[in-house]
Order: C-alpha cells, then structure tokens, then sequence
C-alpha cells in the first residue's frame, strides 16, 4: 500500500508549540510593571486551577512559564529624576509639529495605545537620555522632536 493512503494520527500532524518569545536584552521595568507582572502569574494561576480542558491547561501553563520568567529576570528601575528622559519618565515633546504625550516603561508593560511605549521602541530609544527644550533626531531629521517636559509617571512608580 502507497504511503499516501496511510492514515497516522492526527497528533503528528500538529505544528509543535514553542514557548513564548522573551524580548532579547535586559528585562528593566518599572515598578507598576513589576506588580503587573506578579498580578499575572496570580491570575493564570486561578485559570489554571479552574481550567477543565487539558489542552487549555497546557496553553495556560505556557504562559505561565513565560510570565515567571519575566518576573525573574525583572530589573526594577529606580524613579527618574525631572531632568532626564529614562524608563518611567512622562515625557511631553513635539514631532512633525504635534504635541505627544507617552510614558516609557518595560516590555510587559507597554500599550502605546494607553500611552506607555516599551524602552526598546525606536521613538523611546530617541527620546532617552533628552531633556526639556533639547531637539533631538528621529528617523534621519536633525531636529525631528523636541522635547517639552519631562517629569516621573507617578502612575508607573507605585
């Protein structure tokens, strides 16, 4: 008989699962990412213990491991001071003429859409280390963004 009339299990056929990725480089957070991070081990921890599905278990433990490992490897950042644009700074600058406003934090923490950009973000790599009323180049303009205010996210610190 062919071996294309052969019949294996389904199981073979299956994509194999990987772990998540984990962000190459250091693992800095802030200090509301540390706690976000602790708050998402706990409640996959509930899931898994409520999960009947076997295969639901597993896709809960994966993530499980992933989270563990980031709050292992956490390095908390210490609260930026008012002059200098680091991890946990609320920064308010101009680029191409409109005012933004966005926090930078760790990896985990990050939802540009709430505002908060991880550290490793080009606009966050351009904007660390500035400091109030300094212009600094983004995507090959010399004077692409200029920086209006820096100031530590109290939301970021607690």
């Amino acid at each position: 008989m062919s071996v294309a009339f052969r019949r294996e299990s389904d199981d073979e056929h299956k994509e194999p699962e990987f772990e998540l990725p984990i962000p190459v480089g250091p693992n800095l957070v802030t200090p509301r990412g540390l706690r976000l991070l602790g708050e998402e081990v706990a409640r996959i921890e509930a899931d898994i213990a409520a999960a009947r599905d076997e295969e639901q278990r597993k896709k809960l433990q994966r993530r499980l491991r992933y989270f563990h490992t980031r709050q292992a490897t956490a390095e908390v950042q210490t609260a930026p001071g008012d002059d200098v644009v680091a991890i946990g700074s609320r920064v308010t600058f101009t680029l191409n003429g409109g005012e933004r406003r966005l926090t930078i934090v760790g990896h985990d923490e990050a939802d540009p859409a709430l505002g908060f950009i991880a550290f490793s973000a080009p606009l966050a790599r351009a904007l660390m280390g500035g400091e109030a009323g300094e212009a600094l180049e983004y995507q090959g303009r010399e004077d692409a963004i200029t920086i209006t205010a820096t100031q530590p996210d109290p939301e970021v610190q607690a």
